[in-house]
């Protein structure tokens, strides 16, 4: 039996309080007043604290993409972000692209191009294609295939995935 020492607490005296940080998230055009552990990360804060369960926790260690999000444009894997860190800033998430039930492009290409299966990483796909189409980096297959490589599909579907986002590119 392995033996695990713990730091000897005295009786009665509580852990030490987590320290706290009151943060306005600007999340889909909606403002929205959080006091949150410092540690929370913008993933959980979208999720745990405002119900936005688009944005999906595959790997936690920013490696999969699942977690992109928006941020004043630009894609951010929100499972490393700190949720304080991004007060001011302008957040999209996959929740507020349909506009009166009508799918964004991206959206409807995906569903064209059938560039799901499971859908897990759908949201996250979507949102960096989004960032991708805007960055002006979908030019060719291999810009895609390389610009989309922090997203990953477990199920395969990366040929539908280009695709979608080749048809969107090409609408302008």
């Amino acid at each position: 039996m392995k033996h695990v020492e713990s730091e000897a607490r005295p009786a009665g005296q509580a852990r030490p309080e987590v320290p706290q940080v009151d943060v306005t998230l600007n999340v889909n055009g909606t403002l929205h007043r959080l006091r949150l552990d410092t540690r929370v990360t913008l993933l959980d804060a979208l999720r745990d604290h405002l119900g936005l369960t688009g944005a999906k926790k595959g790997c936690d260690q920013g490696a999969c993409g699942a977690c992109t999000v928006m941020v004043d444009g630009r894609r951010v894997v929100s499972c490393l972000a700190l949720a304080a860190q991004y007060e001011g800033h302008e957040i999209t998430t996959v929740e507020s692209l349909s506009v009166d039930g009508e799918l964004h492009p991206v959206q409807a290409a995906f569903a064209r191009h059938d560039a799901f299966q499971c859908g897990y990483c759908t949201p996250g796909q979507i949102m960096s294609a989004i960032c991708l189409i805007a960055e002006g980096r979908a030019n060719s297959e291999e810009e895609i295939r390389e610009f989309m490589s922090g997203n990953i599909c477990r199920c395969g579907a990366y040929p539908n995935i280009r695709a979608a986002i080749r048809e969107v590119t090409a609408e302008g």
